[in-house]
Protein backbone atom coordinates (compact mmCIF):
# COMPACT_ATOMS: atom_id res chain seq x y z
CA UNK A 1 0.00 0.00 0.00
CA UNK A 2 1.36 3.42 -0.95
CA UNK A 3 2.39 5.41 2.09
CA UNK A 4 1.79 9.14 2.18
CA UNK A 5 1.98 11.46 5.14
CA UNK A 6 -0.90 13.69 6.11
CA UNK A 7 1.11 16.80 5.16
CA UNK A 8 2.15 15.31 1.79
CA UNK A 9 -1.45 14.39 0.96
CA UNK A 10 -2.81 17.84 1.75
CA UNK A 11 -0.05 19.42 -0.33
CA UNK A 12 -0.69 17.19 -3.34
CA UNK A 13 -4.45 17.64 -3.00
CA UNK A 14 -4.06 21.38 -3.23
CA UNK A 15 -2.19 21.01 -6.49
CA UNK A 16 -4.29 18.21 -7.95
CA UNK A 17 -6.55 18.68 -10.93
CA UNK A 18 -9.92 17.02 -11.15
CA UNK A 19 -10.47 13.61 -12.62
CA UNK A 20 -11.40 14.42 -16.21
CA UNK A 21 -9.63 17.77 -16.21
CA UNK A 22 -11.68 19.97 -13.86
CA UNK A 23 -9.45 22.64 -12.33
CA UNK A 24 -9.56 24.18 -8.88
CA UNK A 25 -10.43 27.52 -10.40
CA UNK A 26 -13.71 26.37 -11.85
CA UNK A 27 -16.77 27.68 -10.08
CA UNK A 28 -18.99 24.76 -11.05
CA UNK A 29 -17.59 22.39 -8.47
CA UNK A 30 -20.36 20.56 -6.69
CA UNK A 31 -21.32 21.29 -3.12
CA UNK A 32 -21.61 18.25 -0.85
CA UNK A 33 -24.07 17.52 1.93
CA UNK A 34 -23.98 14.41 4.11
CA UNK A 35 -26.99 13.86 6.37
CA UNK A 36 -26.41 11.08 8.87
CA UNK A 37 -28.94 9.73 11.36
CA UNK A 38 -28.25 7.66 14.45
CA UNK A 39 -29.62 4.16 15.23
CA UNK A 40 -32.03 4.58 12.30
CA UNK A 41 -33.11 1.20 10.94
CA UNK A 42 -33.52 0.20 7.31
CA UNK A 43 -37.29 -0.13 7.67
CA UNK A 44 -38.01 3.32 9.12
CA UNK A 45 -38.29 5.43 5.97
CA UNK A 46 -41.24 5.72 3.65
CA UNK A 47 -39.10 5.21 0.55
CA UNK A 48 -37.74 1.98 2.07
CA UNK A 49 -41.20 0.57 2.69
CA UNK A 50 -42.36 1.97 6.02
CA UNK A 51 -46.10 2.50 6.37
CA UNK A 52 -45.76 3.97 9.86
CA UNK A 53 -42.88 6.46 9.63
CA UNK A 54 -43.63 9.36 7.28
CA UNK A 55 -40.55 10.86 5.59
CA UNK A 56 -41.76 12.93 2.61
CA UNK A 57 -38.56 14.95 2.21
CA UNK A 58 -36.28 11.92 2.23
CA UNK A 59 -38.72 10.16 -0.10
CA UNK A 60 -38.40 13.10 -2.50
CA UNK A 61 -34.61 12.83 -2.40
CA UNK A 62 -34.87 9.14 -3.31
CA UNK A 63 -37.32 9.88 -6.13
CA UNK A 64 -34.93 12.42 -7.61
CA UNK A 65 -31.81 10.36 -7.05
CA UNK A 66 -30.54 6.86 -6.28
CA UNK A 67 -31.86 4.59 -3.56
CA UNK A 68 -29.28 1.99 -2.48
CA UNK A 69 -30.73 -1.33 -1.36
CA UNK A 70 -27.41 -3.04 -0.56
CA UNK A 71 -25.61 -0.27 1.28
CA UNK A 72 -23.58 -1.07 4.39
CA UNK A 73 -22.15 0.69 7.39
CA UNK A 74 -18.60 -0.39 8.15
CA UNK A 75 -19.58 -0.99 11.77
CA UNK A 76 -22.71 -1.80 13.80
CA UNK A 77 -22.01 1.07 16.23
CA UNK A 78 -21.59 4.85 16.21
CA UNK A 79 -17.94 5.94 16.41
CA UNK A 80 -16.39 3.38 14.02
CA UNK A 81 -19.10 3.99 11.43
CA UNK A 82 -18.40 7.74 11.48
CA UNK A 83 -14.66 7.17 11.27
CA UNK A 84 -15.12 5.14 8.08
CA UNK A 85 -17.45 7.71 6.56
CA UNK A 86 -15.00 10.56 7.09
CA UNK A 87 -11.70 8.77 6.35
CA UNK A 88 -12.60 6.25 3.64
CA UNK A 89 -11.06 3.47 5.70
CA UNK A 90 -12.17 0.44 7.63
CA UNK A 91 -12.68 1.54 11.27
CA UNK A 92 -9.71 -0.44 12.55
CA UNK A 93 -7.39 1.19 10.03
CA UNK A 94 -8.79 4.58 10.98
CA UNK A 95 -7.93 3.85 14.60
CA UNK A 96 -11.54 3.82 15.87
CA UNK A 97 -12.60 0.16 16.26
CA UNK A 98 -15.12 0.71 19.08
CA UNK A 99 -17.52 3.20 20.67
CA UNK A 100 -15.78 6.15 22.30
CA UNK A 101 -16.75 7.56 25.69
CA UNK A 102 -18.06 11.02 26.51
CA UNK A 103 -15.75 12.19 29.29
CA UNK A 104 -13.98 15.42 28.45
CA UNK A 105 -10.49 14.64 27.24
CA UNK A 106 -11.45 11.25 25.77
CA UNK A 107 -8.99 10.59 22.91
CA UNK A 108 -10.25 9.78 19.44
CA UNK A 109 -9.48 10.35 15.79
CA UNK A 110 -5.86 11.31 15.10
CA UNK A 111 -3.28 11.11 12.34
CA UNK A 112 -6.07 10.63 9.79
CA UNK A 113 -7.08 12.66 6.75
CA UNK A 114 -10.78 13.39 6.81
CA UNK A 115 -12.97 14.26 3.84
CA UNK A 116 -13.16 17.81 5.18
CA UNK A 117 -9.36 18.09 5.23
CA UNK A 118 -9.09 16.65 1.74
CA UNK A 119 -11.64 19.11 0.33
CA UNK A 120 -10.27 22.27 1.94
CA UNK A 121 -7.20 22.59 -0.36
CA UNK A 122 -9.64 22.37 -3.28
CA UNK A 123 -11.35 25.54 -2.15
CA UNK A 124 -14.16 24.12 -0.02
CA UNK A 125 -15.71 25.71 3.05
CA UNK A 126 -16.54 22.98 5.56
CA UNK A 127 -19.05 22.71 8.38
CA UNK A 128 -20.41 20.08 10.76
CA UNK A 129 -23.62 20.49 12.73
CA UNK A 130 -24.64 17.71 15.09
CA UNK A 131 -22.92 14.68 16.61
CA UNK A 132 -19.15 14.24 16.34
CA UNK A 133 -18.37 11.18 18.57
CA UNK A 134 -14.80 10.83 17.40
CA UNK A 135 -13.05 12.16 20.49
CA UNK A 136 -13.69 14.78 23.16
CA UNK A 137 -10.96 17.39 23.21
CA UNK A 138 -9.49 20.07 20.97
CA UNK A 139 -6.90 17.87 19.31
CA UNK A 140 -9.54 15.23 18.57
CA UNK A 141 -12.45 17.52 17.68
CA UNK A 142 -13.96 18.62 14.36
CA UNK A 143 -11.99 21.87 14.11
CA UNK A 144 -8.76 19.88 14.30
CA UNK A 145 -9.92 17.65 11.45
CA UNK A 146 -10.70 20.09 8.69
CA UNK A 147 -14.03 21.61 9.69
CA UNK A 148 -14.15 25.40 9.57
CA UNK A 149 -17.30 25.52 11.68
CA UNK A 150 -18.73 23.13 14.24
CA UNK A 151 -21.94 23.35 16.23
CA UNK A 152 -23.07 20.34 18.18
CA UNK A 153 -21.85 17.84 20.74
CA UNK A 154 -18.73 15.73 21.05
CA UNK A 155 -19.96 12.59 22.83
CA UNK A 156 -22.24 9.78 21.75
CA UNK A 157 -25.56 11.14 22.94
CA UNK A 158 -27.06 13.96 24.96
CA UNK A 159 -30.40 14.96 26.40
CA UNK A 160 -32.30 16.69 23.59
CA UNK A 161 -33.31 19.68 25.74
CA UNK A 162 -30.54 20.19 28.31
CA UNK A 163 -27.74 18.91 26.04
CA UNK A 164 -26.17 17.04 28.94
CA UNK A 165 -24.38 13.72 28.52
CA UNK A 166 -25.35 11.14 31.16
CA UNK A 167 -24.26 7.80 29.71
CA UNK A 168 -20.73 6.66 30.40
CA UNK A 169 -18.72 3.97 28.72
CA UNK A 170 -16.51 1.70 30.79
CA UNK A 171 -17.68 2.65 34.28
CA UNK A 172 -19.57 5.85 33.61
CA UNK A 173 -18.90 9.52 34.11
CA UNK A 174 -20.65 12.27 35.97
CA UNK A 175 -23.20 14.24 33.92
CA UNK A 176 -21.44 16.74 31.66
CA UNK A 177 -22.82 19.52 29.50
CA UNK A 178 -21.89 18.95 25.86
CA UNK A 179 -22.87 21.69 23.39
CA UNK A 180 -20.24 23.62 21.47
CA UNK A 181 -19.74 26.22 18.79
CA UNK A 182 -16.28 25.46 17.49
CA UNK A 183 -14.17 25.15 20.67
CA UNK A 184 -16.41 27.39 22.77
CA UNK A 185 -19.00 25.86 25.10
CA UNK A 186 -22.45 27.33 24.46
CA UNK A 187 -25.84 26.98 26.15
CA UNK A 188 -29.27 26.66 24.55
CA UNK A 189 -31.28 25.19 27.40
CA UNK A 190 -34.75 24.10 26.37
CA UNK A 191 -34.13 24.12 22.60
CA UNK A 192 -34.96 20.80 20.91
CA UNK A 193 -31.60 19.69 19.55
CA UNK A 194 -32.81 18.29 16.22
CA UNK A 195 -34.36 21.65 15.36
CA UNK A 196 -31.28 23.50 16.59
CA UNK A 197 -29.00 21.39 14.39
CA UNK A 198 -31.20 22.13 11.38
CA UNK A 199 -31.23 25.86 12.15
CA UNK A 200 -27.43 26.07 12.30
CA UNK A 201 -26.99 23.97 9.15
CA UNK A 202 -29.38 26.22 7.21
CA UNK A 203 -27.50 29.30 8.43
CA UNK A 204 -24.25 27.79 7.19
CA UNK A 205 -25.65 27.21 3.71
CA UNK A 206 -26.99 30.76 3.52
CA UNK A 207 -23.78 32.48 4.55
CA UNK A 208 -21.04 30.51 2.81
CA UNK A 209 -19.79 31.00 -0.71
CA UNK A 210 -19.68 27.93 -2.91
CA UNK A 211 -18.28 25.38 -2.92
CA UNK A 212 -19.04 23.89 0.49
CA UNK A 213 -19.06 20.57 2.32
CA UNK A 214 -21.82 20.33 4.92
CA UNK A 215 -21.95 17.36 7.30
CA UNK A 216 -25.16 17.07 9.35
CA UNK A 217 -24.97 14.09 11.73
CA UNK A 218 -28.29 14.23 13.57
CA UNK A 219 -28.42 12.31 16.85
CA UNK A 220 -32.03 11.23 16.26
CA UNK A 221 -33.46 8.68 16.74
CA UNK A 222 -30.79 7.71 19.31
CA UNK A 223 -31.95 7.63 22.92
CA UNK A 224 -33.13 9.47 25.02
CA UNK A 225 -36.47 9.28 23.25
CA UNK A 226 -37.49 12.94 23.11
CA UNK A 227 -39.77 14.76 20.67
CA UNK A 228 -42.02 17.83 20.85
CA UNK A 229 -45.75 17.23 20.85
CA UNK A 230 -46.21 18.64 17.34
CA UNK A 231 -44.27 15.69 15.90
CA UNK A 232 -46.00 13.15 18.10
CA UNK A 233 -49.36 14.47 16.88
CA UNK A 234 -48.54 13.24 13.36
CA UNK A 235 -48.71 9.62 14.54
CA UNK A 236 -51.76 9.32 16.83
CA UNK A 237 -52.42 5.64 16.11
CA UNK A 238 -48.96 4.16 16.70
CA UNK A 239 -48.03 2.39 19.97
CA UNK A 240 -45.98 4.63 22.30
CA UNK A 241 -42.52 3.17 21.57
CA UNK A 242 -43.07 3.36 17.82
CA UNK A 243 -44.76 6.74 18.01
CA UNK A 244 -41.83 8.48 19.68
CA UNK A 245 -39.40 6.91 17.21
CA UNK A 246 -41.52 8.09 14.26
CA UNK A 247 -41.80 11.59 15.76
CA UNK A 248 -38.03 11.90 16.17
CA UNK A 249 -37.47 10.80 12.57
CA UNK A 250 -40.17 13.23 11.38
CA UNK A 251 -38.24 16.08 13.00
CA UNK A 252 -35.16 15.00 11.06
CA UNK A 253 -37.15 14.75 7.85
CA UNK A 254 -38.44 18.29 8.30
CA UNK A 255 -34.82 19.36 8.75
CA UNK A 256 -33.78 17.56 5.58
CA UNK A 257 -36.40 19.55 3.70
CA UNK A 258 -35.22 22.88 5.13
CA UNK A 259 -31.56 22.17 4.40
CA UNK A 260 -31.98 20.83 0.88
CA UNK A 261 -34.37 23.60 -0.21
CA UNK A 262 -31.65 26.10 0.60
CA UNK A 263 -28.90 24.33 -1.37
CA UNK A 264 -27.83 25.46 -4.84
CA UNK A 265 -28.59 23.19 -7.80
CA UNK A 266 -24.99 22.00 -8.06
CA UNK A 267 -25.22 20.13 -4.75
CA UNK A 268 -24.81 16.41 -4.17
CA UNK A 269 -26.64 15.05 -1.12
CA UNK A 270 -25.98 11.74 0.60
CA UNK A 271 -28.18 10.34 3.35
CA UNK A 272 -27.72 7.27 5.53
CA UNK A 273 -27.64 5.98 9.11
CA UNK A 274 -24.66 4.90 11.19
CA UNK A 275 -26.02 1.51 12.26
CA UNK A 276 -29.17 -0.51 12.82
CA UNK A 277 -31.95 0.17 15.33
CA UNK A 278 -31.19 0.07 19.04
CA UNK A 279 -32.85 -2.51 21.25
CA UNK A 280 -31.15 -1.10 24.36
CA UNK A 281 -33.22 -0.70 27.51
CA UNK A 282 -31.99 2.91 27.70
CA UNK A 283 -34.55 3.72 25.02
CA UNK A 284 -37.30 3.28 27.62
CA UNK A 285 -37.90 6.28 29.83
CA UNK A 286 -40.17 4.55 32.36
CA UNK A 287 -37.74 2.09 33.88
CA UNK A 288 -38.79 -0.81 31.67
CA UNK A 289 -36.13 -3.52 31.47
CA UNK A 290 -36.31 -5.32 28.16
CA UNK A 291 -35.49 -4.95 24.50
CA UNK A 292 -36.90 -1.81 22.87
CA UNK A 293 -39.07 -2.60 19.81
CA UNK A 294 -39.38 0.91 18.39
CA UNK A 295 -37.03 0.82 15.39
CA UNK A 296 -37.32 -1.53 12.42
CA UNK A 297 -34.60 -3.44 10.58
CA UNK A 298 -37.25 -4.47 8.03
CA UNK A 299 -36.83 -8.19 8.53
CA UNK A 300 -33.06 -8.27 8.59
CA UNK A 301 -31.63 -10.33 11.41
CA UNK A 302 -29.89 -8.39 14.15
CA UNK A 303 -29.73 -4.78 15.26
CA UNK A 304 -27.21 -2.29 16.62
CA UNK A 305 -24.07 -4.16 17.85
CA UNK A 306 -24.76 -7.13 15.52
CA UNK A 307 -22.83 -8.12 12.40
CA UNK A 308 -25.92 -9.70 10.94
CA UNK A 309 -27.46 -7.38 8.38
CA UNK A 310 -29.84 -5.76 10.84
CA UNK A 311 -26.82 -4.06 12.41
CA UNK A 312 -25.01 -2.91 9.27
CA UNK A 313 -27.40 -2.97 6.27
CA UNK A 314 -28.44 0.68 6.02
CA UNK A 315 -30.90 2.80 4.07
CA UNK A 316 -28.95 5.12 1.77
CA UNK A 317 -29.84 7.80 -0.77
CA UNK A 318 -27.74 9.95 -3.09
CA UNK A 319 -29.25 12.79 -5.05
CA UNK A 320 -28.21 15.92 -6.91
CA UNK A 321 -25.89 17.09 -9.65
CA UNK A 322 -24.65 14.26 -11.84
CA UNK A 323 -26.63 11.57 -9.98
CA UNK A 324 -29.18 9.50 -11.96
CA UNK A 325 -32.81 10.17 -11.10
CA UNK A 326 -35.26 7.53 -9.97
CA UNK A 327 -32.70 4.73 -9.86
CA UNK A 328 -32.62 1.79 -7.48
CA UNK A 329 -29.09 0.43 -7.09
CA UNK A 330 -28.81 -3.14 -5.83
CA UNK A 331 -25.01 -3.26 -5.96
CA UNK A 332 -22.97 -3.35 -2.75
CA UNK A 333 -21.60 -0.08 -1.40
CA UNK A 334 -20.28 1.09 1.98
CA UNK A 335 -19.78 4.24 4.04
CA UNK A 336 -16.06 4.30 3.30
CA UNK A 337 -16.90 4.84 -0.39
CA UNK A 338 -18.23 8.37 0.17
CA UNK A 339 -14.77 9.84 0.81
CA UNK A 340 -13.28 8.87 -2.58
CA UNK A 341 -16.54 9.46 -4.44
CA UNK A 342 -16.94 13.05 -3.26
CA UNK A 343 -13.23 13.81 -3.44
CA UNK A 344 -13.01 12.74 -7.08
CA UNK A 345 -16.17 14.65 -7.93
CA UNK A 346 -14.48 17.75 -6.44
CA UNK A 347 -11.40 17.26 -8.57
CA UNK A 348 -9.20 15.81 -5.86
CA UNK A 349 -6.73 12.99 -6.03
CA UNK A 350 -7.65 10.04 -3.82
CA UNK A 351 -4.79 8.92 -1.55
CA UNK A 352 -3.53 5.37 -1.87
CA UNK A 353 -4.07 4.44 1.75
CA UNK A 354 -7.85 4.25 1.84
CA UNK A 355 -10.15 1.24 1.56
CA UNK A 356 -13.19 2.84 -0.10
CA UNK A 357 -13.83 3.28 -3.82
CA UNK A 358 -15.60 5.77 -6.05
CA UNK A 359 -19.12 4.40 -6.51
CA UNK A 360 -20.17 6.57 -9.46
CA UNK A 361 -19.16 3.92 -12.04
CA UNK A 362 -21.47 1.38 -10.38
CA UNK A 363 -24.40 3.72 -10.94
CA UNK A 364 -23.90 2.94 -14.60
CA UNK A 365 -22.78 -0.46 -15.86
CA UNK A 366 -19.83 -1.18 -13.57
CA UNK A 367 -20.09 -3.80 -10.83
CA UNK A 368 -19.68 -3.05 -7.15
CA UNK A 369 -16.09 -2.09 -6.33
CA UNK A 370 -16.18 -4.60 -3.48
CA UNK A 371 -15.56 -8.20 -4.38
CA UNK A 372 -15.58 -8.78 -0.64
CA UNK A 373 -16.64 -6.54 2.24
CA UNK A 374 -15.47 -7.24 5.80
CA UNK A 375 -16.51 -6.38 9.37
CA UNK A 376 -14.82 -6.86 12.73
CA UNK A 377 -16.60 -5.90 15.95
CA UNK A 378 -15.96 -7.32 19.39
CA UNK A 379 -15.74 -11.09 19.02
CA UNK A 380 -17.73 -11.02 15.78
CA UNK A 381 -16.22 -11.28 12.32
CA UNK A 382 -18.09 -11.16 9.01
CA UNK A 383 -17.56 -11.09 5.27
CA UNK A 384 -19.89 -10.57 2.30
CA UNK A 385 -18.82 -12.12 -0.99
CA UNK A 386 -21.34 -11.66 -3.77
CA UNK A 387 -24.59 -13.16 -2.55
CA UNK A 388 -22.87 -15.00 0.30
CA UNK A 389 -22.52 -13.68 3.84
CA UNK A 390 -20.50 -15.45 6.53
CA UNK A 391 -20.81 -14.35 10.17
CA UNK A 392 -18.56 -15.80 12.87
CA UNK A 393 -19.68 -15.55 16.51
CA UNK A 394 -22.68 -13.53 15.37
CA UNK A 395 -24.97 -12.04 18.00
CA UNK A 396 -28.54 -10.85 17.93
CA UNK A 397 -30.89 -9.69 20.70
CA UNK A 398 -32.64 -12.61 22.39
CA UNK A 399 -30.65 -15.27 20.55
CA UNK A 400 -27.70 -17.42 21.51
CA UNK A 401 -24.41 -16.51 19.77
CA UNK A 402 -24.16 -18.18 16.37
CA UNK A 403 -20.66 -19.61 15.95
CA UNK A 404 -20.63 -20.04 12.16
CA UNK A 405 -23.47 -18.82 9.98
CA UNK A 406 -23.45 -18.83 6.17
CA UNK A 407 -26.33 -17.21 4.30
CA UNK A 408 -27.39 -16.83 0.69
CA UNK A 409 -28.63 -13.23 0.84
CA UNK A 410 -30.40 -13.44 -2.50
CA UNK A 411 -32.79 -16.14 -1.32
CA UNK A 412 -32.53 -15.44 2.40
CA UNK A 413 -31.91 -11.73 3.11
CA UNK A 414 -33.00 -12.25 6.71
CA UNK A 415 -30.08 -14.67 7.33
CA UNK A 416 -32.41 -17.28 8.86
CA UNK A 417 -31.15 -20.43 7.09
CA UNK A 418 -27.65 -21.58 7.96
CA UNK A 419 -25.97 -23.19 4.95
CA UNK A 420 -22.64 -23.94 6.61
CA UNK A 421 -23.08 -27.72 6.40
CA UNK A 422 -24.10 -27.57 2.73
CA UNK A 423 -21.18 -25.36 1.71
CA UNK A 424 -18.18 -26.44 3.85
CA UNK A 425 -15.59 -25.43 1.24
CA UNK A 426 -17.07 -21.95 0.92
CA UNK A 427 -17.16 -21.58 4.71
CA UNK A 428 -13.49 -22.52 4.86
CA UNK A 429 -12.58 -20.10 2.07
CA UNK A 430 -14.47 -17.15 3.52
CA UNK A 431 -13.29 -17.85 7.07
CA UNK A 432 -9.70 -17.80 5.89
CA UNK A 433 -10.29 -14.59 3.91
CA UNK A 434 -11.88 -12.87 6.91
CA UNK A 435 -9.10 -13.87 9.27
CA UNK A 436 -6.41 -12.81 6.81
CA UNK A 437 -8.11 -9.44 6.45
CA UNK A 438 -8.39 -9.15 10.23
CA UNK A 439 -4.70 -9.93 10.62
CA UNK A 440 -3.79 -7.32 8.00
CA UNK A 441 -5.36 -4.60 10.16
CA UNK A 442 -2.77 -5.23 12.86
Amino acid sequence: MMKQTRREFLKTSAAALAIGGISMAQESKPNFVIIYTDDHGYGDLGCFGSKDVLTPNLDALAKNGVRFTNWYSNSPVCSPSRASLLTGKYPQRAGIPRILGGKRGTPGLKDQITLAQALKPLGYRTGIFGKWHLGVGREHGPNAHGFDEFFGFMAGCVDYYSHIFYWGQGGGVNPVHDLWHNEQEVWSNGRYLTELITEKAVEFVKKVDEPFFLYVPYNAPHYPMHAPQKYLDRFPNLPPEKRIMAAMIAAVDDGVGEITRGCPENTVIFFSSDNGPSRETRNWLDGTEGAYPGGSADGFRGEKFSLFDGGTHMPAIMSGQGIPKGQVCEKVGAMMDIFPTFLEMAGGRVPGMIDGSNILPMLNDAPSPHERLFWDYGKQLAVRHGKWKLVLNGRSEGEKPDGVHLSDLESDPGERTNLKDRQPDLVKELTQAAKEWQASLK
